[in-house]
């Protein structure tokens, strides 16, 4: 081993380590949006191969629930794999749609309170990984930005022995800024 051959190594070694997960941002775009259950699954997304879909995947499924509770819960189960949710997880996005069911569809790029969360087409989320999405080996914290808030939310995966990826929790109901159309003070 030569003098310089251990900083050749270390170089090697932090270029692969950055190569798992950095500060990049994927674009996951929907061209059409599903209307029913079996369009849903058929999307190439709904693959799970990548924490990034899923988690794309997840938003598109909560945009259902105003509309269809029932379908995006069974959506979700989808995203959720051989853990589907329970009756505390029902509860809890039923009790996130009780003031604002704009959240969801505030994670499409162009959707903001001015517009009152209109995404624009194609239709594209945003979704980020940093030096710590993979520090839980098996587990991936990837972050989605809310056209009405100001900070990142978090979406939690966990991936099975076929390499699947599947919702684990989400952290992107909460609060953001209301519709223009409906803020008094706007």
């Amino acid at each position: 081993m030569g003098l310089f051959d251990n900083i050749k190594n270390k170089a090697a070694e932090a270029a692969k380590e950055a190569l798992k997960g950095g500060n990049r941002t994927y674009d996951v775009v929907f061209d059409k949006l599903p209307d029913t259950y079996e369009e849903f699954i058929a999307l190439p997304q709904a693959q799970l191969a990548t924490p990034f879909d899923t988690a794309a995947l997840t938003v598109l499924a909560l945009c259902f629930y105003p509309q269809d509770k029932d379908l995006s819960l069974k959506m979700l189960d989808f995203l959720r794999g051989p853990r589907p949710l329970s009756a505390y997880d029902k509860s809890f996005i039923k009790d996130r749609f009780m003031d604002a069911d704009y959240v969801p569809r505030s994670f499409f790029v162009g959707a903001t309170p001015a517009n009152d969360y209109t995404p624009a087409e194609p239709y594209t989320i945003k979704v980020s990984e940093n030096p710590y999405t993979y520090s839980d080996e098996g587990y991936a914290s990837v972050w989605l930005t809310s056209g009405g808030a100001d900070s990142p939310r978090n979406i939690k995966l966990r991936q099975t022995k076929d390499g699947k990826w599947y919702l684990w929790e989400q952290m992107i109901l909460g609060t953001i800024r209301p519709l223009e159309s409906s803020n008094p003070w706007a």
